[in-house]
């Protein structure tokens, strides 16, 4: 990957540097867009996917790759979870505010584990309550 970055254009470069400076939520909105738009995918390779698989277990199988975040409360600050859950979501305002007037509401599904992780926290900080089913 250090030789792709020495012989990057400056519009390649300028890309990449937008792309760093985007959040996780963000990011995946781009990856999505780029999947269905280009038919590309950001998927690992089928073999590096096996590899934990044959050398795991049965703790391996036991652990959800992917999660749905559900908020469950809006809390006393309504108004700052409005602005987490479109953040998140990518919602208008209406539907942002629906979702935190008639919890529970599932905001995200099949999110990885990390990034599901980091939307909860988001949600809790700004006052509001969420799980990860």
């Amino acid at each position: 990957m250090a030789d792709a970055a020495a012989t990057l254009t400056k519009e390649e470069q300028a890309v990449i540097d937008a792309l760093e400076k985007l959040n996780v939520v963000q990011l995946n909105n781009v990856v999505k867009f780029m999947e269905t738009t280009y038919g590309i995918s950001a998927a690992a390779p089928v073999a590096a996917a096996a590899a934990p698989a044959a050398g795991g277990g049965a703790a391996a199988e036991d652990e959800k790759s992917s999660y749905n975040v559900e908020l469950t409360d809006a809390g006393a600050q309504k108004i700052a979870v409005i602005k987490v859950v479109r953040e998140i979501t990518g919602w208008p305002l209406g539907d942002a505010k629906a979702a935190t007037d008639a919890p529970p509401k599932v905001l995200k599904e099949n999110v990885p584990k990390a990034e599901a992780e980091e939307m909860k926290k988001k949600i809790e900080a700004a006052g509001g309550k969420a799980n990860l089913k």
